[in-house]
């Protein structure tokens, strides 16, 4: 799933890390990999997700549908 998030971003993607910078496709090469900064990247992306979850847990019924 993250892979697939990371496919649909833009080409000219980059992402500093630390001192380090990636572009989109060597950021999918360690999400394949599963190296330190991938593991990082899938978990930014899990949190990313679980962020809507825990808006609309806080958020009133009417109001979700905006």
């Amino acid at each position: 799933m993250v892979i697939a998030r990371l496919k649909t971003m833009p080409s000219n993607l980059r992402i500093s890390i630390g001192n380090s910078v990636y572009s989109k496709e060597e950021l999918i090469e360690k999400v394949e990999k599963e190296d330190e900064i991938g593991k990082l990247i899938v978990r930014m992306q899990l949190n990313y997700l679980k962020s809507f979850k825990n808006f609309s847990e806080y958020t009133p019924q009417n109001e979700q549908s905006l």
